[in-house]
């Protein structure tokens, strides 16, 4: 098994439990009742982002629903 596989392996139940609670979000962003749930989908991952590692990170509002980006 390569290193890349053993750190898959070792780190697959958190991978599963964050991509569950990401999952959790209602974000259902045709329904105007979850406008904030579209926001916190978009704060977690952006969070995401900055705990891999990405410098820039930036929450983008737009007329409709917020973008992230990072570089």
């Amino acid at each position: 098994m390569s290193q890349a596989e053993a750190y898959l392996q070792d780190q697959q139940a958190r991978y599963q439990d964050e991509l569950l609670e990401f999952l959790r979000i209602p974000s259902i962003s045709s329904l105007p009742e979850h406008a904030a749930d579209v926001e916190r989908a978009a704060s977690w991952v952006a969070d995401r982002l900055r705990v891999a590692g990405i410098e820039h990170v930036q929450i983008l509002p737009t007329g409709g629903h917020p973008v992230v980006y990072g570089d």
